[in-house]
Order: C-alpha cells, then structure tokens, then sequence
C-alpha cells in the first residue's frame, strides 16, 4: 500500500456519523438525533444535512437548529497507576491495561497522556482532549515531572554531580533537573525531577551508572499530584485544574 492510500485510509477513520456526533455532544440520543437531521435541523460545515448515515470529520463545524454543538465533550481524568498495569489502550498479550481500570457509567473515551512502564507506579492523566496531549507531550514545553526513587545501594556524591551534568546514553545525552537525597542514612530513596519523555530514562539512567532501580513512583506531573489519591484509584479533574493544565507553561 503506498503512501497516499494510507494517508486517505487513515482519514477515512477520523470520521463518525453524523448522528453519533450529536450523541457524543449531550444533545439528545442517536434515535432522536436522526429525527433531527431528518427534519432538516441540522447543519454541517453550514450546509444542510437530511441523509441518514452522513459522515463527518471531528473538527467539523455541526450546528443543530443553529447552535454549534461539540461533538465529544472533553474529559479529564487522574489515575494513581498501580503496578504491572500497562499504559496503553490496550494489549494483544491480554495483560492488565490502564483502561482496563477505569469503569464509567457514561460512554468516554479515554486515551494515556505519555507513557509509565509497567513496573512504575504514580501519577497519570488520561483525556480525550488531543490538542491538550500534544501540548503536554512535547519535549518544546518542558512539562515537569516528579519522581520517588528507590535504588539497590545508596547513591554516591559523584554519580549524583554526573547525573546533575549531564551522561551519554545511547539514544542522546540527558540529565536531570534535581535529585534529592530522601533518606540520608542510606541514600537509596530519592526524589527526582526531570522533563524529559524519553522511554524509561529515569530507569536507564541509574543503570547505565550501575545502579538496580526497584521502585519507581510518579508523584506530580505538571503541577498535577496523587494527594488523597490512593493506589488503583482515579477521579475527574476539577474546572479549576484543567484550567491550570491549559494555561501550564505554554506560554514559551
């Protein structure tokens, strides 16, 4: 299949129907949204729509008696990731996804913002809100993260200055913001920031200085934290903090 083929095919899958769009929007329900676009109620891309099964793309300008409406309210949830839980929408090996988790009542569609590994527990936010995931996913905004690390022996000063400076892994130099020795007596727990995506870089880091790291939690991720958020557990985001997450250091 060339290029081009793909291109259309994939298009092709960004469209739904018409009747679902409007579903998807609080208006009314799939039945009663036909009965709308039979009547001539509705309009797509200002043009006016009365053939059942119509398609539309989800950017699409849809109007019903002249109200624009959006067509999948946006949603906003956090979730204190446990471990050996994967971070995808699912799994052809059948293990334990991070959707697999979250049981609404209503009809959402969820999708991982950025990826933990399996074994790394904590903090991980899930919307359907693709603008917002680009945004918080681009190595250009920097997002800010915050990890508790455990390690297999305490951490010596001058493997802390390396990683502070900056290492040569295979996939690029890295280095990290700020390490904070959580338990001074032996120096294997830790606090890390860092705001970097790159996959499994916290892991790797320590392992390339000899390091075995045991656990690994999340415990903020832009500004967002799993205060009285337990293990396994997830809530919806507050008006106030996806406020915050829109305006978060986008400004650069």
């Amino acid at each position: 299949m060339n290029k081009k083929s793909v291109s259309k095919s994939n298009k092709q899958e960004d469209k739904v129907r018409l009747n679902k769009y409007i579903a998807a929007s609080g208006v009314c329900s799939r039945r009663e949204a036909d009965e709308l676009i039979q009547t001539g109620r509705v309009k797509v891309n200002d043009k006016l729509v009365k053939e059942l099964g119509t398609k539309v793309f989800r950017d699409d300008k849809v109007m019903v008696d002249n109200r624009l409406i959006q067509g999948e309210k946006k949603v906003y949830l956090l979730l204190n990731k446990p471990k050996d839980v994967i971070t995808t929408t699912d799994d052809p090996e059948g293990r334990l996804t991070v959707l697999d988790i979250i049981k609404t009542s209503r009809n959402e569609r969820f999708f991982p913002v950025g990826r933990l590994d399996r074994n790394t527990t904590g903090i991980l936010l899930l919307t359907n809100d693709g603008e917002l995931t680009s945004k918080l996913t681009h190595p250009r905004y920097q997002v800010r993260k915050v990890y508790e690390v455990k390690l297999n022996k305490g951490l010596k000063d001058e493997d802390l200055d390396k990683l502070l400076k900056g290492i040569e892994l295979e996939d690029g130099s890295f280095r990290m913001d700020k390490i904070s020795i959580l338990d001074i007596n032996n120096r294997k727990e830790l606090g890390v920031e860092i705001h970097s995506g790159r996959n499994r870089i916290i892991r790797r880091s320590f392992e390339f200085l000899g390091y075995d790291v045991s656990r690994l939690d999340r415990v903020m991720f832009a500004g967002l934290t799993k205060k009285n958020l337990p293990r396994g557990k997830y809530r919806y985001l507050s008006p106030k903090e996806v406020s915050f997450l829109k305006m978060y250091r986008f400004d650069k």
